[in-house]
């Protein structure tokens, strides 16, 4: 007897031509897939690099704010083309004694005794700290704590009453008995080298913007391409306006703020 096999069915594979078309399809698709997803990946760094920049712009002026808030009115000075900015940082102010009874701030003579402040202050007066009275100018030569014709050092004292030395009179007295303690002078300077804002502090106080202050500065600020400062001292009717203009610049990605900070300049 013959035995029969069963009938098999016909099998075939794939040519070569429907495997290329395949991967055509596939890297098409790929390809588009790749630019969908891309695209958002690019926006999400540019967001996140320039984001970084204006934290980090925002920051290095809102310390600058502060500093130029706290200056000794008309103590702040430019020099380098407005790309350094200096003034005196104060640590607190009050009202002295102008007459009796009391222990008041002679002008006359030289005062060994010191001054009754009115009321009190915030804080007791560290001892060499400089205190300045009617500080009209930072560049002329009277008036100018830079100077130190009406500066001070602080030889003692208590909430209310101040010791200085030496006791020679002050040159002019302030028509509203305002005094001010002044603790350092402040910098803020572009180094264009580096792409840096730095901040100088603890440094002698220098007649002149003459050469950068020997200390060590902290950096406020990097990756910085310009920076700008202008100062309007004002008048007698409106305060002074100093200008900061700061640009960030990192992997093509540059953006810049500028921020305006009102200086009363009432001695």
């Amino acid at each position: 007897m013959k035995q029969r096999c069963p009938p098999t069915s016909s099998q075939r594979g794939f040519t070569l031509i429907e495997m290329i078309v395949v991967m055509v399809i596939i890297g098409i698709l790929a390809a588009m897939g790749g630019l969908f997803i891309s695209r958002p990946v690019e926006g999400y760094v540019d967001l996140a690099r320039r984001t970084a920049l204006v934290d980090a712009a925002e920051n290095a002026l809102r310390r600058m704010q502060r500093d130029i808030r706290q200056a000794l009115p008309n103590s702040i000075r430019i020099a380098s083309g407005g790309q350094w900015i200096e003034m005196l940082s104060t640590t607190d102010g009050g009202r002295y004694r102008a007459r009796g009874p009391g222990n008041i701030l002679d002008f006359t003579q030289s005062d060994t005794d010191g001054f009754d402040v009115l009321g009190t202050l915030s804080d007791t007066p560290d001892t060499g700290s400089m205190l300045v009275v009617y500080n009209l100018t930072a560049t002329g030569s009277a008036g100018n704590a830079y100077s130190g014709d009406n500066r001070r050092t602080v030889s003692g004292g208590t909430l209310s009453s101040i010791q200085f030395s030496p006791g020679d009179p002050f040159p002019f007295s302030s028509p509203y008995q305002r005094f001010y303690l002044v603790d350092e002078p402040v910098s803020y300077v572009f180094d264009a080298s580096a792409g840096t804002l730095e901040r100088y502090a603890g440094y002698t106080i220098s007649t002149s913007q003459s050469s950068l202050p020997g200390v060590s500065p902290s950096t406020m600020a990097n990756h910085v391409s310009s920076c700008v400062f202008t100062y309007d001292p004002g008048t007698p009717q409106r305060s002074g306006m100093v200008t900061l203009r700061l640009t960030l610049t990192d992997d093509g990605e540059t953006i810049t703020l500028l921020h305006q900070v009102h200086v009363e300049n009432e001695p």
